[in-house]
């Protein structure tokens, strides 16, 4: 597994993570301590603002998970993959996205610009 393959494996682990003591863990293990998170819906920085986003995402998306879809692509400390959101249930899938990582040396995520691909119409 590359470097960059490794961090995106941790990353979603966070996304995935159920118990909050293993999100917190998850976290830390992904991110750096002043890590980001920017997307159209939320700009967050550390550990517990990130661990209160990805619990959120959970709570609004019960029973799915996030899941990488093709290949993770970087270079220098960059890195780039595409996601979904996956219904276990059903397999759906009414969210996705291209994110692109900014790594530390130590292969954590200093900072992940998030874009939305497809998401659920609303009423």
């Amino acid at each position: 597994m590359s470097r960059y393959e490794d961090t995106i494996a941790r990353y979603f682990a966070a996304w995935n993570a159920t118990d909050a003591d293993a999100r917190a863990r998850a976290v830390a293990a992904a991110w750096t301590e002043d890590g980001t998170y920017t997307d159209p819906f939320t700009d967050v920085r550390g550990h517990d603002a990130l661990a209160a986003v990805t619990a959120g995402a959970q709570a609004q998306f019960p029973g799915f998970v996030y899941r990488l879809t093709g290949d993770v692509d970087g270079h220098h400390d960059a890195v780039r993959f595409t996601w979904e959101l996956v219904s276990e249930a059903d397999g759906s899938a009414p969210l996705a996205g291209s994110d692109v990582a900014v790594l530390a040396e130590d292969g954590r995520i200093r900072g992940v610009l998030g874009f939305l691909d497809r998401m659920p119409a609303t009423a």
